[in-house]
């Protein structure tokens, strides 16, 4: 299917080829067309596969193919040939090296997710009827609000991610509280697998905001796999999902309207003999339209000072990223809600 710029590959037995300047997505119902001229990624979900012609065709005309499971974990992220240049490059990496510049970089990243994550349970408290419950949503923003200022003091990662778990802990506490009164309930965040269908939301969406993040990176010239707060570890894309952190709780603020909205409902899932839940075919295909449309709405960018759409975020903040590293701004600004 596709939708604006992005083509999402979601049937198990597609097979995606390149003929003629346009990709041929072939599956046991049929087979598709879609010219690559005018689309920007091509996300491959389950079993999907492609072949290295099409790789090739995608990665001359900068189009970013990423693979995700069921879950939304990343498999892989294949883009154009890196942009930027190597002093770039070494500028990341002496930040990475450099323990007061990346625990500056982290304090950044973290406090940037707990003041959205803040700002969101204080919607989430204003839109509740019941003023109980209010007070409650109410009290949590506050202490996440206080880890926020606990940061500053911070002298070490072990740290930071020390105060970021505990904020952790009382947002999605929040999220519980928030999705109380609905069919579809959350206790606490787990994963890999997912164990209800909340988490499985989040799970697919979280992987789906990396990959776009994988790309941002390197469009700028960045290396994705060095990061500050998510220190580099093989095969994890630490620097994407440092600054995805940035977005976390507008990708959760989504999931809990569906739910709240009846958007989704249990018949959008199925659980394994194992005890994991995941989306079905047809539960995928409508979370994707809706994510779509959730990239399309605009937020209000403090530092270009107006309003851009939510897809631009990640290119936006990549570039913010690389203009500190290079020395343009004296510190990075992470993305924060107004």
């Amino acid at each position: 299917m596709r939708y604006l710029s992005s083509v999402y590959v979601r049937e198990h037995r597609a097979r995606v080829r390149f003929r003629r300047g346009s990709l041929l997505v072939s599956t046991p119902e049929g087979a598709r067309k879609i010219p690559l001229e005018g689309i920007d990624a091509v996300v491959l979900i389950g079993g999907a596969q492609v072949t290295t012609q099409a790789l090739e065709a995608c990665v001359r005309r900068g189009v970013r193919v990423s693979s995700v499971g069921m879950s939304g974990r990343v498999r892989f992220v294949v883009g154009g040939v890196t942009g930027g240049n190597v002093h770039l490059r070494s500028a990341l990496y002496g930040a990475v090296a450099d323990a007061v510049h990346s625990l500056s970089l982290a304090k950044a990243f973290v406090a940037a997710k707990l003041q959205n994550s803040r700002k969101v349970v204080e919607r989430w408290a204003r839109d509740e009827r019941d003023s109980y419950e209010a007070d409650g949503l109410a009290k949590r923003a506050r202490q996440i609000g206080e880890r926020v200022g606990r940061l500053a003091s911070a002298e070490a990662a072990d740290h930071v991610r020390g105060i970021e778990g505990d904020a952790a802990r009382i947002y999605f506490g929040a999220v519980g509280q928030a999705l109380s009164k609905c069919d579809l309930r959350f206790s606490k965040r787990n994963r890999r697998p997912p164990r209800d269908p909340v988490n499985a939301m989040f799970g697919f969406c979280y992987g789906l905001l990396v990959t776009e993040f994988i790309g941002a990176t390197e469009s700028v010239g960045l290396d994705y796999q060095m990061g500050f707060f998510h220190r580099p570890r093989s095969g994890r894309p630490s620097l994407a999902l440092d600054l995805a952190e940035e977005l976390r709780a507008l990708t959760d603020r989504f999931v809990v309207s569906l739910v709240r909205r009846r958007q989704v409902g249990h018949d959008s899932f199925v659980r394994t003999p194992g005890g994991g839940v995941y989306l079905t075919d047809d539960g995928r295909a409508d979370l994707i339209k809706e994510w779509e449309r959730h990239k399309e709405t605009a937020v209000l960018h403090r530092v270009s000072g107006r309003r851009v759409g939510r897809w631009a975020l990640p290119a936006i903040q990549a570039t913010l990223l690389a203009r500190h590293l290079r020395g343009d701004l004296p510190v990075y600004p992470p993305f924060v809600l107004a």
